[in-house]
């Protein structure tokens, strides 16, 4: 097949520049006023979200998460200028403004006593899912079009609305990311796994910080989850992002009345839930005062059994958060997370033989029961996650703040953790003159014993917005310290194999009392993760307004790593890395608060162990991997803000990539296999496009749409590999898709009453990919619907995923069968 041609990053970015420079020689200076201020509470915390206009006007603005709001293109008069936000007493004042001027208008809202959640009022042209700013995804509060970084973000409307109880759900409608991996329940590496840009990523980072987990995340706590594109080192550091980019999941604050809401939902599978939003302030504080303290609890119980005939999964997600304002420059957060989940682990197949000595080379030819499970009850799992969170934020000035944020986090895993191969019958019958063929599977186990991975972070951010002469900077200086401490124990091996498509053959022989009596019997292969490490970091960033229109950024983070030695499979030597990344961005609206043209250059790098062992079994010292890209593209907020759009162009390069190259046992009973073996000779390049789409055209509906193409290959590996110029097999599907469109009725007796469609597309994906090793897992696309009535007091909702019930796979190298049709239905009470 043709492959398609995609323009080299050269051609993009002389594109963008030269559509920069000759949209710049156009536009003139418009000799007219601004009008510019900030919005708080009497308590001095900032009003995101308030609209400010003009009266008889068109202009307006939206404040920041900072309260900051700017309005352009003023001509000379005396206006009246008003500030409205549902929950708040809305303020007018007149307001004279002079030629080629810059006039500061101040707010201070004070909540409404009205009892507005009585009334659900959604404006004409509202674009619900739209969340067109962000303070975290380059640590200041910033616009999407004034931001050079590409991101897409998810936010809890349409959560709700999609009736979605987990990160891995929720992940389904960011644009470029697939699911990979499901969580494992694993200390240390148990998060679900996903691929962006040709790269895996986790989600390990919650509110800015470290914040992760060994198993499924629940949503109950999640008020927007922020999926971040691109190498982003430079901002949030090596160890907890990816070269794809890093997920960070915004957490639910409390806020200042009493409210919440309690649901329960139940369908297929057995699924039960339970959850509850309660949200506490203190009683003593006058209604019309921002409350001094609020307390806010999420918290959910649910169960569901495995699609399959065996397996379950059982999760408690407890997540209490408290505000308390001492002043009105001072807020001090404290927040927690806690995890604990039981499970019998998801079917996963990996390779033991071949490709070719299998017989087969697609997912859908394998000779295995889709629905079938070839393990037995007793094989389970016990996960726990504690993070605990604090933040004091001090306002300083008007124009300066202060954030110190602290997290500790605690991960635990304990039990079995089966897993299968996929043999050839040469391999299983230890017979190398059989043909090729697969009629057997080996089963296998690898469990954790008592395993640990503690956490600990501290950073402290300034952040400033300041005029120097007519320039405008907003920046942030940040010092950073990051500890990780891993004391994970894996033990296992291979425990039988059994015959495929035996009628009435009993695979449930394959159980917790008899792979503990194997055990007994046959000491298992021990892998022990025991590193310790420290991150010490300085990192400085400023976007400087060179004209209204025109802005760059330049950010360049000092990184010191420092590994304590230990064990990882053998012993590690402590050793140091000192490493320097940039970023650079450049943003230019030709029409202002509108449109947008941006380039970048983002950087980030992966400390490594000191050394590895290689497929000889010989030790070897690594260095540090790099990669760097160079992105260009155009982001739009046009139709008054009912259409919100990014379309971008990307190029990423990694060197020193160190590869996992295991050597598999000569035979099943065999212990001579290298599972832990690496090469770092790896060079890859990934390169692509993205878009997405967020959009409100007609009154009541609403689109949620992306798409992406990712061209990634081996430029540089071993030349006995057989990968230089293929695909790597952890790149996921080179084309993915998104969509929903929902529909909900504005007004008349069936208001609130809504319907919901979409779903997602992934092309081919080549889990092994070699000149002489290729394993594909077909394309597909997967079907989802809701329907809702959303009223003040409740909320009826019912969903189906998967409605056309299609077999389809994932993998990480892997084969991973996934759900087929489900049906969940949910009644919420709001108080």
């Amino acid at each position: 097949m043709r492959q398609p041609v995609v323009p080299s990053s050269r051609q993009i970015l002389f594109a963008v520049f030269t559509l920069l420079l000759s949209l710049s020689a156009l536009t003139t200076q418009a000799q007219n006023a601004i009008l510019q201020g900030r919005v708080t509470t009497p308590a001095g915390q900032p009003v995101a979200g308030a609209g400010v206009g003009l009266k008889g006007t068109v202009l307006g603005a939206n404040t920041d998460a900072e309260g900051n709001f700017q309005i352009t293109a003023v001509a000379a008069g005396t206006y009246t200028l008003h500030v409205r936000l549902v929950g708040f007493q809305a303020q007018e004042r007149r307001v004279k403004v002079t030629a080629d001027e810059t006039s500061i208008q101040n707010f201070v809202l004070t909540e409404s006593t009205e009892q507005l959640s009585e009334v659900v009022v959604e404006g004409k042209g509202a674009n619900r899912f739209a969340r067109k700013e962000s303070e975290f995804v380059n640590k200041m509060p910033l616009s999407n079009l004034e931001n050079p970084q590409v991101y897409a973000t998810v936010g809890k409307e349409l959560l709700t609305e999609q009736l979605v109880f987990t990160v891995d759900d929720a992940i389904r409608n960011a644009p470029g990311v697939q699911r990979m991996w499901d969580a494992t329940g694993r200390a240390g590496d148990g998060g679900g796994f996903y691929g962006s840009r040709g790269f895996i990523l986790q989600s390990r980072l919650r509110n800015g910080i470290v914040g992760g987990v060994s198993s499924d995340i629940d949503a109950v706590n999640l008020e927007k989850l922020e999926v971040i594109k691109g190498p982003s080192a430079t901002l949030f550091g090596s160890a907890l992002t990816s070269y794809g980019g890093l997920i960070n999941r915004v957490t639910k604050k409390p806020y200042d009345k009493f409210g919440g809401e309690v649901s329960v939902s139940g369908g297929s599978y057995g699924f039960h839930r339970i959850s509850a939003d309660v949200n506490l302030v203190d009683p003593n504080t006058p209604s019309d005062q921002p409350k001094t303290l609020a307390f806010r609890l999420n918290t959910a119980y649910q169960y569901e059994d495995n699609f399959q005939d065996k397996g379950f999964g059982r999760n408690l997600a407890v997540a209490p958060s408290l505000t308390y304002r001492p002043s009105d420059r001072l807020t001090i957060n404290l927040d927690a997370e806690l995890f604990q989940s039981q499970n019998m682990g998801r079917q996963i197949f990996f390779f033991y033989s071949p490709v070719a000595a299998l017989g087969v080379s697609r997912a859908e030819d394998l000779p295995l029961e889709y629905r079938n499970s070839y393990a037995g009850n007793g094989l389970t799992q016990s996960s726990r996650s504690a993070n605990v969170f604090g933040q004091v934020n001090y306002r300083i000035s008007d124009r300066f703040t202060s954030s110190t944020n602290l997290s500790v986090g605690h991960s635990f895993s304990d039990g079995f953790g089966p897993y299968f191969y996929l043999a050839s019958d040469a391999d299983v019958l230890q017979d190398k003159t059989l043909p090729a063929g697969m009629h057997y599977l080996i089963r296998a186990d690898q469990s954790t014993r008592n395993s640990t991975l503690s956490t600990y972070q501290v950073q402290q951010l300034f952040n400033g917005d300041f005029q120097l002469g007519n320039l405008r900077n907003r920046v942030v200086l940040g010092l950073d310290f990051l500890r990780l401490n891993s004391d994970i124990t894996f033990f296992g091996g291979i425990v039988d194999y059994v015959p495929l498509n035996v009628p009435g053959y009993d695979y449930s022989t394959f159980n917790g009392p008899a792979v503990t009596a194997f055990y007994a019997k046959n000491a298992p292969g021990t892998y022990i993760n025991n590193i310790k490490s420290n991150t010490y970091s300085a990192f400085a960033s400023d976007v400087l307004n060179l004209t209204e229109q025109l802005s760059v950024l330049a950010a360049l983070r000092l990184d010191r790593f420092e590994n304590k030695g230990g064990i990882l499979y053998g012993p590690v030597e402590p050793f140091t890395q000192t490493t320097l990344s940039p970023k650079f961005g450049v943003v230019f609206q030709p029409v202002l608060n509108r449109v947008s043209v941006f380039a970048n250059y983002q950087n980030s790098f992966n400390n490594q162990a000191s050394a590895y062992v290689d497929t000889n079994r010989q030790p070897r010292t690594a260095v540090a991997e790099r990669a760097n890209q160079v992105e260009g593209g155009v982001k739009l907020d046009a139709a008054d803000g009912k259409i919100s759009a990014t379309l971008s162009y990307y190029n990423i390069e990694v060197k020193n990539l160190l590869r996992n190259t295991p050597v598999n046992p000569t035979s099943p009973t065999a212990n001579d296999g290298i599972p832990n073996a690496q090469s770092q000779d790896g060079t890859q390049r990934s390169k692509g496009v993205e878009a997405n789409l967020i959009a409100n055209p007609v009154t009541g509906l609403n689109v949620v749409a992306g798409f992406s193409y990712n061209d990634s290959k081996w430029t540089q590996a071993a030349v006995a590999d057989g990968i230089i110029g293929f695909r790597p097999n952890t790149a996921s599907s080179p084309y993915n898709a998104n969509l929903w469109l929902s529909y909900r009725l504005p007004q008349g007796l069936l208001q609130g009453l809504g319907l919901g469609f979409g779903g997602n597309y992934a092309s081919e994906n080549k889990v092994q990919n070699s000149a002489t090793n290729v394993f594909t897992l077909p394309e597909y696309t997967i079907l989802n619907a809701s329907a809702f009535y959303d009223q003040p007091r409740f909320r009826i909702s019912a969903k189906v995923d998967n409605l056309t019930d299609k077999k389809y796979w994932v993998g990480y190298t892997t084969v991973n069968p996934q759900k087929l049709r489900s049906i969940v239905g949910s009644l919420a009470f709001k108080f």
